[in-house]
């Protein structure tokens, strides 16, 4: 987006220069899904999509904040001295969680600011534009206000706002993909000890594509937190014999010896997933590392597989993204990413099969789903950080 017009339309609603301009990108997820919370592996990249900020800092306590995506909200006015969630003040509750936080944690934010806001992350899209908000109020506040700040510190207090503002039980992975991205690089991110190798992610004559189920998913709302409550009971049922934090600690053979202890099925096929999935994850970057591209791709198939039949996440329109995507000329692997109930996947496909490959999967999709979803093509990118 141009820094110009982006400068320009903060002046139009708030009557006054821009400080700065900013940008966050949003994230897709390579491999390892719903493994975040449960002490494993994720794969994810920083992606060129993502969130714009324009900011100037203010003499008074007062914050204002407007969305180029929801301008029919106007400015919303929320006082420094007022930092609690409000259901009513919509989208603007992820920063008042990030500045509390802030706050809390010891760093000055003594005066409000003037914030705009426009982002290129399909609304609702699982590409994480609610994590991309809170990196972005992050880097505002350390720039306005000179804050020293490590940049895990600001991931941890993204996803805090998540957890404990917003009430989502989420992972670290989304915030830890966009704080710490790097360009043509994928994380190698473990979540348990925060340990994270970047690997250079060469697909050679591939891309990576975007594939919008357009269902939106309400992740505060899905059915997130009780598939996370499934894994945990499970961990419990295991801690009989085992002594074990998380199902991240399991590999396949150990998680079979002692599969027996979960009395429930849907609980055994929800740690199952999460299990094999941390070990699928391992073994994709290794796949990655040697330039294994179809090892790769296979790997990226077999994660939709467990998470449409042991994590039940996936649903019609992601399985038919997915399982069309499987059938096209130059596909390499594809699968949901994100939290799933609708959202996204992605699909790894040669640069010159992409049209037919758009083409193909659309048509199919909407004579199943009954209307179109939508592509992009994602470049891996930067995290968080300052424009000019």
């Amino acid at each position: 987006m141009d820094i110009q017009e982006l400068n320009q339309a903060f002046s139009s609603v708030f009557g006054v220069e821009a400080d700065a301009v900013y940008f966050s990108p949003g994230r897709i997820n390579l491999i390892g899904e719903h493994t975040d919370y449960n002490g494993g592996h994720v794969f994810p990249a920083a992606i060129t999509l993502g969130t714009y900020g324009v900011a100037r800092k203010r003499d008074d306590r007062t914050l204002r904040f407007y969305s180029g995506n929801f301008e029919d909200q106007g400015v919303i006015e929320v006082s420094l001295d007022n930092l609690v969630f409000d259901k009513a003040d919509s989208w603007t509750n992820y920063p008042k969680g990030v500045i509390k936080f802030l706050q809390e944690a010891g760093h000055t934010v003594d005066t409000g600011f003037d914030l705009y806001v426009l982002g290129n992350i399909p609304n609702g899209a699982g590409l994480s534009s609610s994590a991309s908000l809170e990196l972005l109020v992050g880097i505002v506040c350390e720039d306005l206000f000179g804050l020293t700040l490590e940049r895990l510190d600001l991931v941890k207090i993204g996803k805090q706002t998540e957890n404990e503002f917003i009430g989502v039980n989420s992972g670290i992975m989304d915030q830890f993909a966009i704080g710490m991205g790097a360009d043509n690089s994928a994380i190698y991110l473990d979540t348990n000890t925060l340990e994270y190798d970047l690997v250079p992610l060469d697909l050679g004559d591939h891309v990576i594509v975007i594939m919008n189920t357009n269902k939106r998913r309400e992740l505060a709302d899905s059915k997130y937190n009780e598939r996370r409550a499934e894994c945990e009971t499970a961990v419990e049922e295991l801690n009989s014999v085992l002594d074990i934090k998380t199902l991240g600690e399991l590999d396949e053979a150990s998680f079979d010896e002692y599969a027996y202890l979960i009395k429930d099925a849907n609980r055994l096929k929800r740690a199952r997933h999460a299990v094999s999935e941390n070990q699928r994850t391992l073994k994709a970057k290794e796949a990655l590392v040697a330039g294994d591209l179809a090892r790769f791709g296979r790997l990226v198939n077999a994660s939709h597989v467990s998470l449409e039949h042991d994590y039940e996440v996936t649903g019609l329109e992601l399985d038919t993204l997915a399982h069309t995507a499987w059938e096209q000329e130059g596909v390499l692997g594809a699968r949901m990413t994100g939290a799933g109930f609708g959202g996204c996947g992605i699909a790894i496909v040669q640069k010159d099969k992409v049209e037919a490959f758009k083409e193909n999967v659309g048509r199919i999709y909407t004579e199943i789903v009954g209307y179109a979803p939508d592509f992009y093509m994602a470049e891996v990118a930067a995290g968080s950080r300052k424009l000019s």
